[in-house]
């Protein structure tokens, strides 16, 4: 997994998001309001999955799965929250991204809002999720499952599938089909820098297809 993690750190995206494309996996990247909060924009790694409710009074234990969870990742994760598009308050904030920053955890990608942007802003941690609020999550949303498969925009998620991100968006790659994906992107990021040179020099754009059929 480690070097899976390695090959992604030398892709983005939009070429993932092609690849998988080509393969029939037409519905792997998430909704376009799910971006990137932080100034940290670039996230790769493993999925760790957890779901979240709406609750209207306080639980008797208060995050308690959500706690589970950061302990429960290891280094190279990605907490990936399935929370449904709920906007009322923050599910994420400086201090979880402080202990998963400790884990060697690396991001988080959520259907709903974050705050401490004042320092979250300065940490290398990739947030992604939908908006801002200074509103608690406790007593408005709680975790209600961790590590069970999630579906967030008709993208089917489960843990141990790769996650990429970046200013363009968020892609998942099914784990049957990361290996050859990874390859696959590779040879397409080498053609495309073949074809960013061709255009560059002033070959047409229909010749630069014809010759490399990427674009």
């Amino acid at each position: 997994m480690h070097d899976s993690i390695s090959t992604l750190e030398q892709l983005y995206s939009a070429v993932v998001a092609d690849v998988l494309d080509g393969l029939g996996y037409r519905h792997q990247t998430l909704g376009s309001d799910i971006v990137a909060l932080t100034p940290a924009r670039c996230l790769i790694g493993r999925v760790f999955t957890a779901r979240a409710i709406a609750v209207d009074e306080i639980p008797a234990e208060p995050y308690k799965l959500e706690m589970g969870a950061i302990d429960s990742m290891s280094e190279g994760d990605v907490l990936v929250v399935d929370a449904g598009y709920n906007r009322q308050s923050a599910f994420w904030g400086e201090l979880l991204s402080t202990a998963c920053m400790a884990k060697g955890v690396r991001g988080v990608v959520m259907s709903t809002c974050c705050r401490d942007m004042w320092a979250l802003n300065k940490m290398d941690f990739p947030v992604f999720g939908i908006g801002r609020t200074p509103a608690d999550s406790k007593g408005r949303i709680d975790v209600a499952e961790i590590g069970r498969p999630i579906t967030i925009d008709g993208v089917k998620i489960t843990n141990g599938d790769l996650i990429v991100g970046d200013e363009d968006g968020v892609v998942v790659i099914p784990r049957a089909v990361s290996s050859e994906v990874l390859k696959l992107s590779l040879n397409k990021v080498e053609g495309e820098n073949q074809v960013r040179d061709d255009l560059a020099a002033g070959m047409p754009v229909t010749e630069a297809f014809a010759k490399h059929g990427i674009l």
